[in-house]
């Protein structure tokens, strides 16, 4: 009756070792360390950067605990910070051999002191926030009305080029805001405008309206088309702050969109707010010239002549020189989207640019005067550039449509995409809350709340121990392991540890010992009904589930609420909040179960449990106690 078989053991031991595996990096510790990340967009950071790591640390003399490369940064650990700076000054004169125009950022970090057998099992402590660590918070607030005005400016644009094309004559057009205005004469051309835009602007919606004795056709982004523009400009402002944050050599930042037009970014660890703001606000700006193909121009790029005059020098990805002309064709104020994709014919990977009215005019004129010849896409940061891609132009290129293709992977083609539409933010943006928060109200924030769930978790422990003897032992293994298995998921998550989400791990126990207090209450019931011991066991088990399924959903579904509709500090408290009831459900009733029968199951003849104080009532109206030792049928 209250036995389990084998493999429910198993679960329960394998859940045990896994949770124990991926909780233990969490008391290893931070070690000093040293990270390099790119400094510029066209920089990647792989195994080869990785092995010059290596290499310079060993030509140094020094040490390291363990050199890896993790996503885009290598990090080395150490034992000391005085190796650790020996190191950052070695690995620095090792990568950037010119200080003017540093390739990398060589950073000061800290790292989890988590052996490497853990770290290959993927086994990583959790991340702590800016309220536990330290650092600076930004709330950013993006322009959308910018944005769309921008947009809205490069369809009149383009639709002022398609009227022109198609031989529409019109009186004008403008803008008024995000509205385009088109003055037509007659209703012959009032009918071709609208099947124009029908059939070329599918994101524009019109109206007609008589004005004096023309029609005035009114073009409007269409409300779905408007969601998309302000989609795109949030995540491309977003993506193009994970770029520049790398310079900061931030670890863990967190940069998630607030509402419809706000960016929160945290940097954990940065205490500079006059630095980070600098890099925040940065530009970047994106320029199309032609390759000097001439023969001094080729001598250039060789390396055997100097630079011809009105030309000017720059390095690609793989560090070749490409020798343009000063003469700026396009910028990326032009360019309005870019995208990875792949040749319809060929099947290979290209880039796919997408280019305004303006832009679209100048290109086509450029790329049929120049077949055969190279285009280079230069992206400028910090006064640098850097050459993206130089691809040939092989035909006459019109209708703003560009396709760049030749020699990529689908991971550089990807790359260069990113490059070209995040070189810039799609909308400007300003800053209306920052603060920081020292370190050591982060380590004073990480004691107290430490203790506040020893604590708990002791009183909790001592009180179910007096009440329930045996049981209440149970219970606390029970809590225990609910305990282990919440930390063990948020570890595996790589989840961000914030004051609300200790909170809400204090909030836990008290939600987890909720379903042993009525697992225990069923048992006692049954052994007051004059159930025997090993029936009664089984009984309040089954009978409390029902309960504990129904408690435990409705706080899920208040917690899923949270994370729903909630932001910031109140989502991290509900990511832990619905962990904390899935883990106690399976240690409450799944693992305390397991305890119970282990200890009580093989005993055929059972005549008492230690669950505590018993009362039952005798003949109807006097009580008898029996106390410690629970009820002998």
């Amino acid at each position: 009756m209250n036995r389990y078989p084998a493999w429910k053991y198993v679960i329960i031991a394998v859940a045990l070792l896994v949770a124990a595996l991926y909780t233990l990096p969490n008391f290893y510790g931070e070690a000093p360390a040293v990270q390099v990340s790119s400094a510029k967009a066209t920089i990647k950071i792989d195994a080869a950067v990785l092995e010059r790591v290596q290499q310079a640390i060993q030509a140094a003399g020094l040490k390291s605990d363990s050199v890896v490369l993790e996503g885009s940064s290598v990090r080395a650990r150490f034992d000391t910070p005085d190796d650790q700076l020996k190191a950052k000054d070695a690995i620095e004169k090792a990568l950037i051999p010119d200080p003017s125009d540093p390739p990398y950022i060589v950073a000061l970090n800290l790292v989890s002191r988590s052996p490497d057998w853990l770290t290959a099992i993927n086994a990583r402590p959790m991340y702590l926030g800016l309220d536990l660590r330290g650092g600076v918070h930004f709330m950013l607030q993006v322009d959308m009305q910018a944005a769309l005005t921008k947009k809205a400016e490069s369809y009149a644009g383009d639709l002022r080029t398609s009227l022109r094309e198609k031989g529409i004559r019109h009186g004008g057009i403008s803008r008024e805001g995000q509205s385009i205005r088109v003055r037509l004469r007659d209703d012959a051309a009032v009918a071709a405008a609208r099947n124009l835009v029908g059939d070329q602007f599918p994101d524009l919606q019109v109206a007609v309206a008589p004005d004096g004795e023309a029609q005035l056709l009114t073009a409007t982004i269409k409300p779905e088309s408007l969601r998309k523009v302000q989609e795109q400009a949030l995540k491309q402002n977003i993506v193009t702050l994970h770029n520049r944050i790398n310079e900061l050599g931030v670890a863990e930042p967190v940069i998630q969109q607030q509402g419809l037009d706000r960016i929160v970014v945290q940097l954990p660890g940065v205490q500079d707010t006059a630095k980070a703001k600098d890099i925040l606000g940065r530009t970047a700006t994106l320029e199309v010239r032609m390759v000097d193909e001439s023969t001094e121009g080729r001598a250039a790029e060789m390396g055997t002549g100097p630079v011809p005059f009105g030309d000017e020098k720059y390095l690609d990805r793989n560090q070749q020189a490409v020798i343009v002309k000063k003469q700026v064709i396009l910028t990326g104020e032009n360019l309005t989207d870019a995208q990875p994709g792949f040749d319809g014919q060929t099947q290979e990977p290209t880039v796919n640019l997408t280019l305004d009215a303006k832009g679209s005019r100048i290109f086509k004129d450029v790329t049929r005067e120049n077949v055969g010849k190279r285009m280079a896409i230069v992206l400028f940061e910090k006064g640098k550039g850097e050459v993206v891609t130089a691809p040939v132009i092989r035909t006459e290129i019109g209708g703003g449509r560009v396709q760049i293709s030749g020699r990529m992977t689908t991971v550089e083609a990807n790359d260069t995409a990113l490059l070209l539409r995040a070189g810039s933010l799609a909308a400007p943006m300003e800053i209306i809350e920052e603060y920081t928060i020292g370190p050591s109200l982060g380590a004073d924030n990480i004691q107290r709340g430490i203790h506040s769930v020893v604590w708990g978790m002791a009183v909790i422990a001592a009180f179910m121990c007096i009440y329930y003897l045996l049981f209440g032992v149970f219970s606390t293994l029970a809590l225990s392991v609910n305990v282990l298995l919440l930390i063990a998921v948020l570890s595996m998550l790589q989840a961000t540890l914030t004051l609300p989400g200790i909170a809400a791990m204090a909030l836990a126990l008290g939600v987890a010992i909720d379903s042993n207090v009525l697992i225990n209450e069923r048992i006692r019931e049954e052994l007051r009904a004059g159930v025997a011991p090993q029936s009664a066991i089984h009984a309040g088990y089954e009978n409390a589930w029902a309960t504990i399924l129904d408690s435990n959903v409705t706080t899920l579904i208040a917690g899923l609420a949270l994370l729903a509709f909630g932001s910031g500090p109140v989502r991290g408290f509900a990511v832990v909040h619905c962990i904390g009831i899935l883990t106690s459900m399976f240690s409450a009733v799944f693992f305390s179960r397991g305890v119970v029968n282990l200890w009580y199951g093989k005993k055929k003849k059972l005549k008492s449990i230690s669950i505590g104080q018993i009362w039952k009532p005798e003949d109807g109206s006097e009580l008898r106690s029996v106390a410690g030792r629970g009820y002998n049928n």
